[in-house]
Order: C-alpha cells, then sequence, then structure tokens
C-alpha cells in the first residue's frame, strides 16, 4: 500500500495558499496595517518617559510591542489557515477553556495581580490576559449556538435565556477580576448576536432593561465604581484625586488643538498622565496629533468596524451562518472597546482599565486583535469563493481563475 506524502504534507486551502497568490480582503488588511503602524508610533512616543525611568532604555516599550506585534501577526496567518468549519466543531471546547482561563486567574499563586486587580496569569517576563482570549471564544460558541438552535432563539423564552446559563456565569468571573470593562464588551456583543440572530424586539427589550439594571446595581455595590461615576461628570472637583487621570487626559487634548503639538512631543506623557501608554493612549495622540489626527484615527476605526459588519453580511448571504455571526461578534467586540475606550478618554464615560484595540500597548490585547483579523479575513474569502463547506473537496482548479465580485 503506497502513501501519498504530498498530499498529506498539502496544506489546506486558505486566502494566502491559492494557485494565484494571495487572495486576501486587501481594504480590510490594509486598515487594521495602518492602526497596527499608527499604534506602534504612539506607543514609541508615549511610553519613551516611563521605559526610560523603569528600564534606562527609552525604547523598551516599545521593542517589547513589536515583538508582540510580530507574535500577532504570526498567529493572524495561521488564523488564516484554519477552516471557519474548525472553529465551529471545537466550539464548545473553547468556552471551556475560557473557563478555565477565568477560574485560573483568580486563584492565588497563579493570577498576577496589577493595579489591585487579578487580570492576569504570568508567563516569565510575558504576562496573559485571559478576558481578552474569553471574549473571542464567546463569540464563536455563541455563533455556534445561534446556527444549531435558528428556531428555538427566534421563537421561544427558553432559546433566549440559554446563552445566558453560560455568560452569566462568566460576566461573574470577570467581575471577580475585577474587570467591569471587559464584562460589559462581553455581554454587549453577545447581545448584538441573538439580537442578529432573530431575537424578537420584546425579547430583546427585556434583555436591555434587565442589562441596565444590572449594571446600576453592580455600580452601587462597589464604592470605587461609585466614586468613578460621580467624579466623571465633574473631575475638576477633585482635580488631584479621583478625578486627577481624566484631567489630565482633557488637558491632553486641550493642549493638541488643530494639528496637535508634533510627533514626540508630548508632555502629558512625562508622568502627568498615568497609564499614558495603555489605556490614555489615545489623548496622548490627540495631543500630538491634535483634532485632525484624532478624528482620522476615528475614521480610521469606523472604517474596520464597518468592514466587518460587512463581511458577516457576505458570509449571511453566502448562508454561512455561522461564519456571518463570528463576523458581527467580532466586530462588535472592536466596537464596543473602541466607543468606551475614546470615551473615557474624552470624559463621556468613568474611568476603566480597557484597551484601544490595535493602539494601545499589551501583548494579550495586540494578539487577540491579530487572531481576530484573521478569522475575518478568512471569512471573507470563504465567503467569496463558496468554500465554506469541510465536506468539499478542494483541488488546484477551485483556485484558478479569479471569481468575480463586486467588493
Amino acid at each position: 500500500m503506497s502513501i501519498n506524502f504530498r498530499n498529506i504534507i498539502k496544506p489546506y486551502p486558505s486566502p494566502i495558499i491559492t494557485g494565484r497568490g494571495i487572495d486576501l480582503d486587501f481594504p480590510m488588511l490594509a486598515g487594521c496595517l495602518a492602526l497596527l503602524g499608527l499604534g506602534l508610533v504612539m506607543i514609541t512616543s508615549a511610553s519613551s518617559e516611563v521605559a526610560a525611568v523603569q528600564s534606562g532604555n527609552t525604547l523598551y516599550m516599545m521593542i517589547r510591542h513589536l515583538v508582540y506585534l510580530v507574535i500577532g501577526l504570526g498567529a493572524g496567518v495561521v488564523t488564516m489557515m484554519i477552516p471557519i468549519a474548525t472553529w465551529q466543531r471545537l466550539g464548545w471546547m473553547m468556552l471551556i477553556g475560557a473557563f478555565g482561563l477565568l477560574v485560573m486567574v483568580i486563584l492565588p499563586g497563579i493570577g498576577r495581580e496589577v493595579n489591585g486587580s487579578m487580570r492576569w496569569i504570568g508567563f516569565g517576563a510575558f504576562n496573559v490576559q485571559p478576558s481578552e482570549i474569553a471574549k473571542v471564544f464567546v463569540v464563536i460558541y455563541l455563533a455556534g449556538y445561534l446556527v444549531r438552535r435558528q428556531k428555538e432563539v427566534r421563537e421561544s423564552w427558553m432559546g433566549f435565556f440559554k446563552p445566558f446559563i453560560v455568560l452569566l456565569p462568566m460576566a461573574g468571573l470577570l467581575l471577580m477580576e475585577p474587570d467591569f470593562g471587559a464584562t460589559v464588551v462581553m455581554m454587549g456583543a453577545a447581545a448584538a448576536m441573538l439580537f442578529l440572530g432573530g431575537v424578537g424586539l420584546f425579547r430583546f427589550t427585556l434583555m436591555v432593561v434587565l442589562a441596565v439594571a444590572a449594571v446600576t446595581i453592580l455600580v452601587q455595590a462597589q464604592p470605587y465604581r461609585m466614586a468613578r461615576l460621580i467624579t466623571f461628570t465633574d473631575p475638576w472637583s477633585d482635580q488631584f484625586g479621583s478625578g486627577y487621570q481624566l484631567t489630565q487626559a482633557l488637558i491632553a487634548f486641550g493642549r493638541g488643538e488643530w494639528l496637535g503639538v508634533g510627533l514626540g512631543n508630548s508632555v502629558q506623557k512625562q508622568f502627568y498622565l498615568p497609564e499614558a501608554h495603555t489605556d490614555f493612549v489615545f489623548s496622548v495622540l490627540a495631543e500630538e496629533l491634535g483634532v485632525v489626527g484624532s478624528l482620522c484615527t476615528v475614521a480610521l476605526f469606523l472604517f474596520v468596524c464597518v468592514r466587518g459588519m460587512y463581511i458577516g453580511l457576505w458570509a449571511e448571504k453566502a448562508k454561512q451562518f455561522f461564519a456571518a455571526y463570528v463576523a458581527y461578534g467580532l466586530s462588535f467586540l472592536w466596537i464596543g472597546q473602541f466607543l468606551i475606550n475614546i470615551g473615557v478618554n474624552v470624559g463621556l464615560l468613568p474611568t476603566k482599565g480597557l484597551t484601544l484595540p490595535f493602539l494601545s500597548y499589551g501583548g494579550s490585547s495586540l494578539v487577540i486583535c491579530c487572531v481576530c483579523l484573521g478569522l475575518l479575513l478568512r471569512i471573507e474569502w470563504e465567503s467569496r469563493t463558496h468554500l465554506g463547506s469541510e465536506e468539499m473537496e478542494f483541488s488546484e482548479s477551485d483556485f484558478a481563475e479569479e471569481p468575480s465580485h463586486g467588493r
């Protein structure tokens, strides 16, 4: 019996392995790469003073961020090579893995505490933030549930409430870290997916009312959350106390004016603005690049998020519903984090420790953003080429000619 080793080692068809070369959604790729490049530039600028004091090297944070970026791009390439059907098949395993990681991070001796929160698991010089992984795994699991139970979700209360048997315990684990921002983003993305999955307007409205009530209770349950809520409405009333971070961010916006003070010339990053290279990197960007640079960055984010939603729409039109729900969910994760981070920076929302996708310093966030990009590019390719079925047999002729499409 002969074995054809060529067929064994032949890679599964993907957007980067076709008969005509690389076949990607270049507008989406270009938008995300532009954000990654801008993020690298802003991290280099915003972290220079902190890096110089902490390590003696002004480029220390930039080098670490560059390492994370290379890892993230590699993870994105690997993600593009995995069929969407495989993600669908392994959805329940990912959900179990997400629960395992969130339990591990709150265990003493395993989780690493930073600024009073147990959100990281340490691996030598690197930290992994399980909440970033869990949010993506929840999207993948929920997308599979919406496909399996589509009729039940649309027509019965039980089909509507079943996902919350999973979502509420996971939200509880996130709040134990505590990570209120990640909880809001995850539940918001899940709610949006359920709505797009066909949940009736009455049940969706009821869910929104219950969510608002739950957020109100959670805010009032912890004094520090209530203090943040009160302070952000008038941060100048306690300028050097609980309102310090927001007032410094607002000063950065004020100094930037229309065209900014120039790249690298921020004053607020010189230990006036805490977390200048992580949660408040957008404030430094506004100071250095001004209103024009800030609006261009927002426009770039808007393009990427809307493109992600369109990728979901194209997958839905191609009858690839799991892929469509995943695309919608990932886009809503980006939208949620973007809106909350920008809202915090400009003083529209209470201060929360939530990174800005693609721009903020942080290995877990950056790698997961690249993985999400890889998933979206894979979804777009499968929906455009109609090769999204794991049962389909592939041959070289499938990739011989460019399919016609109007994207």
